[in-house]
């Protein structure tokens, strides 16, 4: 006999989803709310611990309720139960924290009053109760002062209003077995879609290992191996097999998830039965100007939640494939936000292709999917893996900066006395510091800050549910949020954060959390999964990646074999030139340019020259165009500082055209061209490397460097060298797309000869030759002349 299909869902997002209506207002402090919540977790329990021994806290409950081929399981824990010896009454407790003034709270917030109800069926349902008291405790998070609300429920009104609920719920759930049943057997029969490349059948194997196992695998993958299909094959495959429940797929930069939705295409092309999902900035995808989510502002806001689940319940059955403009022309029909059904599409689909920053940021990630209380069968797939370190380092990092808080007091002069008592406080704390401070200063706390920025969200809290001047609120909020970061981060520290002062150049004081290693805080969301794969065609030395994405001493890592024939690849390293700040200068700025005209002379196609900054490549273009400036068969472009995407396609549009002249793009390494563009066969025959690509010298990495020698870690290379040689990995790759490009990369800096910087090269970079000014030209014509 078949067993009872169990589908699960917890109190909270049960009644958040069903119960939901009316606006998107940003105005109200519905947010900040869920702010208070996240941190008054320590609260909760102070208030849990007081409440007397009648107080039963966190105590679990579910219950089954039957439907059409399948039992829904509801589940959660009560935040207390309170029983009194001497008495059958009985009362379920529902503790909040808020931050906003306890007088403006007249009835509890119904979908809290909801979760309550929701625990009090249970719990007399399970006991047998005839009736059952609810209390809904709110609590201010700076005064610890509690407003309770209380009243009683007989057992056959919770009831019929519970069935109720999970009724409207029904639908959803038999839409999600019926969909995986489908999935699950369009997998079973699904086959790698093209032939194995080398090294790409067992890369695909070492992914499916890795997720049978539960484990994280480091990919070390040259390009044209095809990396993203040997991830997402196997990882579509582990679904199937039950091995986990949802792929997300992450990335770095916009132009990555175009390769990841194609690889899911091409499966589907296979009948693969899957609903993929990428998901767009809120910035990006809005219908407005301005990205203002109040009614009065936006029309999409009002009304939202009165209208979203009946637009995402049809988008859901009838389309598999959810891009921007599928979500945006839904939207618009049933005049929603796109971004925020988005987000509630997101529950229901087999892969989420999307930024880092919706797992990891603690801001900006899918609650849904990543709040404490949640673990999901996940697995991650990150891809570009490289920039997770930076990007980790800044979202669990936080900053304030004493200009701010004088500009607020200013605003708030004469108006709100409290509210400048309270900017005042904080200013006075941060003026002491930087009294302290003549360049950058470590400092060991600064939890007396942090207590002062608590007691000024409570007062901003109130100051803004009284403010009508929409330009002053919007500073004002701004302030607030980097409070809320500043205090939220201050609860992560540990050993690997540095907290230090600065004077910037530009005179402002600045006071960090720093966080150097962000592999503890990254654990946090990854742990919430069963699996993680980190890959990437530059993750060398793979033991510095280990140590700042992982906490794991026995993560799996593997080096895919190169597909690519070595001998269609020219490399060659420069040793007559330097970009060391003491050899900079004219003579130097000629010899790059002469360099490169004679690359470009060499061979007619298409180039691309990657510098270590604007300055530089600005000081190196000047006698370029100096040269070249009657040579209409030698084109040259250059990437600018704030290139919008219009400017950014036309600049790679360039590469694209049918030519009879040489182009040549002028880039910066570490920019927008340096990574994740894909210019294939002639469309890019060379790459020209000028510089270690080391960061510049500044406090911040001066701070990483001692962090790490104080560790015995290699300080200059964690701070320096690896990072810098990851942008040259990056840059010479673009030449390298398919296993029948043909292409000379050409590495511009004496110090490419040190064993320090050759122990980060790849594999397939053992075969290099030397060059100078004098033989450059004759030793890339010779191997074109070779090649043809």
């Amino acid at each position: 006999m078949e067993k009872e299909k169990i589908m699960k869902i917890s109190v909270r997002s049960l009644v958040e989803f069903i119960l939901r209506e009316g606006d998107i207002d940003n105005r109200i402090s519905g947010g900040m709310e869920k702010d208070a919540m996240l941190m008054g977790s320590r609260l909760h329990r102070k208030i849990q611990r007081r409440m007397g021994s009648d107080y039963h806290a966190e105590v679990s409950l579910k219950i089954q309720v039957p439907c059409e081929g399948f039992l829904l399981q509801v589940e959660g824990r009560a935040d207390g139960i309170i029983k009194k010896e001497d008495t059958d009454e009985v009362t379920v407790d529902e503790i909040k924290g808020v931050l906003r003034d306890l007088e403006y709270l007249t009835a509890p917030v119904g979908v809290h009053l909801a979760q309550a109800k929701c625990y009090a069926y249970m719990y007399a349902k399970q006991a047998a109760l005839k009736k059952i008291c609810v209390q809904m405790t709110y609590c201010h998070l700076e005064s610890e002062e509690l407003k309770q609300f209380t009243r009683e429920y007989l057992l056959e009104d919770l009831e019929e209003w519970f069935l109720s609920l999970a009724g409207k719920y029904e639908k959803w759930a038999k839409f999600q077995i019926m969909w995986r049943e489908k999935r699950n057997t369009s997998i079973q029969g699904l086959i790698f879609p093209f032939s194995y490349r080398d090294g790409q059948r067992e890369l695909a194997y070492s992914v499916y290992r890795t997720i049978l196992r539960r484990k994280k695998l480091f990919i070390q993958a040259p390009t044209g191996v095809g990396k993203t299909m040997a991830a997402v094959f196997p990882a579509v495959k582990a679904v199937g097999e039950e091995l986990g429940e949802k792929i997300f797929y992450l990335t770095a930069k916009t132009i990555t998830r175009t390769v990841a939705e194609q690889a899911f295409l091409t499966l589907k092309d296979q009948g693969l039965s899957c609903k993929v999902l990428t998901l767009t900035a809120k910035e990006k995808i809005c219908f407005m100007e301005q990205t203002v989510c109040n009614p009065e502002a936006c029309p999409y806001a009002k009304g939202h939640y009165d209208r979203v689940n009946d637009a995402v319940f049809e988008l859901l059955t009838a389309q598999n494939t959810f891009t921007r403009g599928v979500l945006e022309e839904q939207a618009q029909k049933y005049r929603v936000c796109p971004f925020e059904m988005s987000l509630d599409i997101s529950n229901w689909v087999d892969a989420v292709i999307c930024d880092y920053n919706y797992v990891f940021d603690p801001n900006a990630h899918l609650k849904r999917f990543f709040s404490e209380s949640t673990k999901g069968e996940y697995l991650f797939l990150i891809d570009e893996a490289h920039n997770l370190v930076e990007r980790g380092r800044e979202m669990y990092s936080a900053v304030l900066y004493k200009e701010e808080f004088l500009l607020a007091k200013r605003l708030v002069k004469g108006e709100d006395r409290k509210l400048y008592g309270r900017l005042g406080e904080c200013n006075r704390l941060l003026l002491a510091l930087k009294r302290e401070c003549e360049n950058y200063e470590v400092l060991n706390s600064v939890s007396h800050i942090v207590l002062k920025l608590m007691n000024l969200m409570s007062e901003i809290e109130r100051f803004l549910e009284e403010c009508s001047d929409e330009e002053k609120r919007e500073k004002i909020l701004e302030l607030y949020f980097r409070a809320r970061d500043f205090i939220n981060i201050h609860d992560l520290l540990d050993e690997n954060y540095v907290i230090y002062t600065e004077l910037e150049p530009d005179g402002r004081f600045k006071l960090k959390l720093f966080c150097v290693n962000p592999s503890v805080n990254l654990a946090s969301y990854l742990e919430q999964g069963n699996s993680t794969i980190f890959f990437s065609a530059t993750l060398l030395p793979v033991n510095y990646y280990k140590k700042l994405l992982s906490v794991e001493e026995k993560d799996y890592a593997v080096y895919a074999k190169s597909s690519f024939p070595e001998k269609n690849r020219l490399l060659l390293l420069g040793t007559d030139v330097s970009t060391k700040y003491t050899m900079r200068g004219d003579v130097m700025y000629e010899r790059f340019a002469d360099y490169i005209l004679k690359i470009a002379e060499s061979r007619r196609g298409n180039y691309m020259v990657f510098f270590p900054s604007y300055r530089f490549l600005e000081d190196v273009y000047e006698r370029f165009a100096g040269r070249t400036a009657d040579r209409p068969e030698l084109e040259s472009i250059i990437q600018s500082p704030y290139m919008g995407e219009e400017q950014r396609e036309q600049f790679l549009e360039k590469f694209e055209e049918d030519r009879e002249t040489t182009l040549i793009g002028f880039c910066v390494m570490g920019g927008i061209f340096s990574e994740g563009i894909d210019l294939s066969r002639d469309k890019l025959i060379g790459a020209v490397i000028v510089g270690t690509g080391l960061p510049q010298v500044c406090n911040e990495r001066e701070i990483l460097k001692q962090f790490f020698d104080k560790r015995n870690m290699r300080g200059f290379d964690f701070a320096y060298l690896y990072p810098g040689m990851n942008k040259v990995l990056q840059s010479a790759g673009r030449v390298i797309r398919t296993e029948k490009d043909k292409g000379v990369i050409l590495l511009l800096d004496e110090r490419f000869l040190g064993i320090r910087y050759q122990e980060i090269f790849p594999r397939e970079w053992n075969q290099y030759q030397t060059c100078s000014l004098e033989n450059v030209e004759g030793l890339v014509r010779n191997f074109w002349d070779s090649r043809d």
